[in-house]
């Protein structure tokens, strides 16, 4: 059987918008912190199987975040930033649906929380950040 070069084209095409598809969904989720007018920041996304989900932003001392989420399955959960090779936790916990806290500033430094899915299955987020000086 013969295939024209419009139909190898076609197929090509086809199989270049699957891998696309593959490699966008098998990237981690990783979001720049951008306060709304009311220093709100909130959001929903799915978070794929064996993958992350992370939202950092700059915060200064002085300013706290009032934080909560809830997700349709277990996530290891955690806030943190880095000192050089050291990465700090104010906040860390596995196997967790629903969360909330507040992080109090302490240093001018980016902060991320960041939720890890190890299920087969991908997990719902849904995260709100408030932020106070």
């Amino acid at each position: 059987m013969k295939i024209s070069i419009c139909e190898t084209m076609g197929i090509m095409a086809v199989l270049a918008a699957a891998m696309m598809i593959v490699a966008a969904d098998a990237s981690a989720e990783i979001i720049d912190l951008q306060w709304d007018g009311s220093e709100k920041f909130s959001r929903e996304l799915g978070v794929a199987p064996g993958k992350f989900a992370e939202v950092c932003g700059k915060l200064s001392r002085g300013e706290s975040v009032a934080w909560n989420f809830d997700t349709d399955g277990p996530t290891n959960f955690n806030v943190h930033y880095h000192e050089g090779a050291r990465v700090v936790f104010p906040a860390k916990q596995d196997a967790v649906a629903k969360a909330e806290g507040r992080l109090d500033v302490q240093l001018d430094q980016d902060y991320c929380w960041m939720w890890a899915n190890k299920s087969d299955k991908t997990v719902r987020l849904r995260l709100s950040l408030q932020r106070r000086s």
